[in-house]
């Protein structure tokens, strides 16, 4: 295909990238890179674009020039992917949720599992030929998924160019929605979110017509005032739901006719809080939700496991896919009953109560105090008696003297954030005369790259990823190493 280039080289006096919005015609998209972004070539430049796909052939201009890569935005599709279909959303490539609508399923699978094989291959530096592959563990619905998601009320909603052409017949800015990708400011009104199972879109609707008819005030994310500032919607599988409704003050007599009214509108709600939150900051991590009706929980299974979650509780936010990955783990621990079981970056203990039954002691290390507070209720919760619960610094708590007091693992799991393990962890896993490592990772660079370092003792035997979030690039990957 011809490449058609058209170079700026200077804006207001200054010299530009050459690159920078020059257009290019008739390109074919090559393939994946990180995040989830698409590639493709441009004489020796690599170009990461976002909603396109491998084989697809499209015209585009650069809009972002740094000196080793550049990023576009496609501006026609000449030829599409076989890879493609329709996006299901309508408010597909603003809203930052959902990016890979436009790919098959089976294709968002094999992306994601060669992302994972990839990172071991090229960060881990083990060919894949050393390590048994498991095809990667889909998820059985591709839609409605989610356990929790949380809005965002704004009083100058993101207006797209069909609210432009519509401004003259008196247009309503105030809205109810997610933040636009990259504006801290900018939220973007959902009419329908194929997240979260009904009522969720229900809810939502209902409380920004009810707020808007009784004016109400949304927040100004800019100017900081206004009274309605979020709410987060969180259920069950079983179909029970819980709301939290963020406010800046308490304005009880408005507050209690809010309230009452969404009960009556929605029976499935079997908790309800409200929080106040006066801060420009929006996290109300340190702040107090207060019961208004129901229950103060929502209860949550695995096999013969009931977990309690609060409204600021932590859980994975695929239920089902949860189990699956649970059950993996357990899988590769290969437990008998008799094993001292190490569970690194615990959380709520989702993952140690969950294999408690199988071993003989499981020890809990988290650096949240809260989540282990949490941990330990749900151990009680469950009568399990084996499984105790630390909360502090993973670097500074996991030690010869601490391995020494409470026992030499037979196995360790661990699920680190994102970042990975901090080095002085990866040394004492190399240390701690485990026979088996199960590492958990919701990212394949650090998790390939901690891998590579716990190689000293370590042999990767095997890797399975886990798609716990549909048409997105995230996945997970577990990962057993045995001691050499």
């Amino acid at each position: 295909m011809g490449i058609f280039a058209k170079k700026i080289t200077k804006l207001k006096g200054k010299r530009q990238h050459k690159y920078f919005k020059a257009e290019f015609k008739n390109v074919k998209i090559s393939g994946f890179a990180a995040e989830g972004k698409a590639i493709c070539r441009i004489e020796d430049m690599v170009v990461f674009l976002n909603h396109a796909a491998p084989g697809d052939i499209v015209d585009i201009i650069i809009v972002k020039a740094k000196r080793n890569y550049l990023e576009g935005s496609i501006t026609k599709i000449h030829q599409k992917s076989e890879f493609r279909e329709d996006p299901f959303c309508e408010h597909f490539g603003i809203c930052g949720g959902c990016k890979w609508q436009h790919l098959k399923y089976e294709k968002q699978l094999e992306f994601k599992q060669q992302q994972v094989i990839d990172s071991i291959e090229r960060i881990g530096k083990i060919p894949s030929s050393e390590f048994q592959i498991l095809p990667i563990a889909g998820s059985k619905n591709t839609t409605f998924y989610r356990n929790k998601l949380e809005y965002t009320f704004t009083n100058r909603r993101w207006l797209e160019s069909i609210d432009m052409l519509d401004q003259e017949s008196g247009l309503e800015l105030s809205g109810l929605g997610f933040h636009v990708p990259g504006f801290f400011d900018k939220v973007m009104n959902i009419n329908k979110c194929y997240l979260q199972p009904e009522p969720s879109n229900r809810i939502r609707l209902w409380l920004k017509e009810y707020s808007l008819n009784r004016k109400l005030e949304f927040y100004d994310l800019r100017g900081h005032s206004g009274w309605l500032k979020n709410v987060i919607i969180r259920n069950n599988i079983k179909g029970d739901f819980m709301v939290n409704l963020i406010v800046s003050s308490e304005n009880n007599d408005v507050l209690n006719d809010l309230l009452t009214s969404m009960l009556k509108v929605f029976p499935e709600i079997t908790s309800l809080f409200y929080t106040i939150n006066p801060k420009t900051n929006p996290s109300i991590s340190d702040r107090t939700p207060i019961l208004f009706y129901g229950k103060p929980f929502l209860d949550e299974s695995m096999e013969d496991i009931h977990f309690t979650i609060g409204p600021n509780s932590f859980y994975q936010t695929n239920s089902e896919q949860a189990y699956v990955l649970y059950s993996i783990v357990r899988d590769f621990a290969e437990l008998r009953g008799n094993e001292i079981v190490y569970d690194l970056y615990t959380g709520t203990g989702t993952i140690a109560c969950f294999v408690a039954n199988k071993s003989k002691k499981v020890i809990g290390i988290e650096y949240i105090e809260e989540a282990v507070a949490h941990a330990r209720e749900n151990a009680t919760n469950n009568n399990i008696n084996n499984a105790v619960f630390f909360s502090g610094d993973m670097s500074k708590i996991l030690t010869g003297q601490f391995i020494k007091e409470n026992g030499t693992p037979d196995v360790i799991i661990t699920d680190p954030p994102r970042a990975g393990m901090h080095p002085d962890v990866v040394h004492q896993l190399n240390m701690s005369g485990a026979g088996k490592i199960v590492y958990v990772s919701c990212n394949p660079a650090t998790q390939a790259r901690d891998i590579e370092l716990l190689s000293e003792n370590y042999n990767l035997e095997k890797i399975q990823a886990v798609d716990m979030f549909p048409h997105t690039h995230h996945v997970e990957s577990v990962a057993l190493l045995i001691k050499r």
